[in-house]
């Protein structure tokens, strides 16, 4: 799986899922694999400065199992505290499967000094940048601030909790579930275990929504209340790229009527599934939004759109080594196309909420801004600290929201989210 994601730019969800061998083990064991490497990618620079300390020249290319065998070892030995001799005897026979016997004698000296003496160099290596792709370190040090850049990385480096959505009264399930009430009514869990064995799961009574997740949905109906009074059950609302669901089901709880559309018929499988367990409906289209044409406007439009993902790190320590500035250019260039299309789809007077989990301006800020210069007629309809309770240091200073995986630190932080809000004039 390792090596799927680092050689073959694999995402770790589908590494796990392609895994044959992952299907035959029990669930702790399938749960500590995934440890094992999401650990060595939360750390893969402290990790290989470790191992280049131990070997006396690079790994040839021909080695790349080795060098994740490595790796792996290195996680186990200094972060997960598994018995040296343990972690030693399965590399060397790791060596044997992947049908490198000839570095059985380097992996097993290397991984013994490393057990004895790794620890000093592993903590000398504590540059936060060191866990940081260059080109990610560099945008999010113009964008933020070094000091600020560092707190992201450091907030990576911790296994999140979960964050559940509830259909009423937060406060009451954080303490039938031992959790915490949490800003915008979330409730966070830590240590939660199997997720269909928590209360309230099988009755619809939640869903999985990181905080940040939660906001666009929450903020277009606080718009619509705001205009409208506090009943949006003749509202129409469209949610685009919406599997698995998250944001259709906060917009369809709230008696609006709502229609998803998604190009992935995968997905949206599992978007029905969602609704179907929470006891909600929605209107589904299998469409590529960009190019989908409604037969009527709509009174608010939600445009969660494809972005680099850069904001959920701490989920998917893949994605720091497997997206480059040239993703970012390219889905750029498609989020500009699904806002031209979003803005067709509202209705005079209409509110377009547009978001992307990404820490990266050109996906955030710089595309409202390319739209206002493009589309007339519309202005921003910015956030307000009443709005965002608890929340206020995630208002930028155009009225829009950038949450970091630094904010609430303390409570475990929460995913990057860049959020808009925009009116059509009448």
């Amino acid at each position: 799986m390792l090596d799927a994601v680092l050689r073959k730019s694999v995402a770790l969800d589908e590494a796990l899922s392609q895994s044959r061998a992952m299907a035959t083990l029990e669930p702790r064991d399938r749960a500590f694999a995934r440890m094992m490497v999401a650990t060595t990618l939360r750390r893969l620079g402290q990790i290989d400065a470790v191992i280049a300390a131990f070997i006396d020249k690079p790994l040839p290319d021909r080695a790349g199992m080795i060098q994740n065998i490595l790796r792996l070892s290195v996680a186990q030995l200094l972060l997960l505290e598994t018995p040296p001799h343990a972690v030693v005897d399965n590399a060397v026979r790791l060596c044997v499967v992947v049908h490198q016997q000839g570095f059985k004698g380097l992996v097993n000296a290397v991984l013994r000094r490393v057990s004895l003496e790794g620890k000093a160099v592993f903590d000398g290596a504590a540059d936060p940048a060191l866990n940081i792709p260059g080109w990610l370190w560099e945008s999010w040090s113009t964008a933020y601030g070094a000091e600020t850049a560092s707190a992201i990385a450091a907030a990576h480096l911790k296994e999140p909790p979960l964050d559940l959505t509830v259909r009423d009264n937060a406060a009451s399930w954080a303490t039938r579930l031992g959790g915490e009430a949490m800003p915008m009514d979330t409730v966070r869990l830590r240590g939660a275990g199997e997720i269909t064995q928590i209360d309230g799961f099988a009755d619809g009574a939640w869903w999985i929504q990181d905080l940040a997740a939660s906001l666009p949905a929450k903020l277009l109906l606080s718009a619509l209340n705001s205009i409208e009074g506090d009943d949006t059950s003749k509202k129409s609302i469209v949610d685009l790229c919406a599997a698995p669901g998250g944001k259709t089901a906060q917009l369809a709880l709230s008696g609006a009527t709502v229609t998803a559309v998604d190009r992935s018929g995968t997905r949206l499988q599992r978007l029905r599934e969602n609704l179907h367990r929470l006891h909600l409906t929605a209107t589904i289209f299998k469409a590529d939004a960009a190019k989908w044409q409604p037969a009527e406007q709509y009174d608010a439009v939600l445009l969660d759109a494809p972005c680099s993902a850069t904001g959920t790190i701490r989920r998917h320590p893949d994605i720091a080594w497997n997206k480059n500035p040239e993703d970012v250019t390219r889905l750029s260039n498609l989020q500009d196309r699904l806002l031209e299309a979003a803005a067709a789809m509202l209705k005079p007077g209409g509110i377009l909420v547009y978001s992307v989990c990404s820490l990266q301006p050109e996906e955030g800020p710089a595309r409202i801004e390319q739209m206002l210069a493009t589309q007339k007629g519309f202005e921003r309809f910015p956030f307000s600290e009443s709005e965002i309770n608890g929340l206020s240091e995630t208002i930028t200073a155009d009225g829009d929201i950038q949450t970091l995986p630094s904010h609430l630190a303390a409570q475990g932080g929460m995913d990057g989210f860049f959020i808009a809000r925009l009116r059509r004039g009448f």
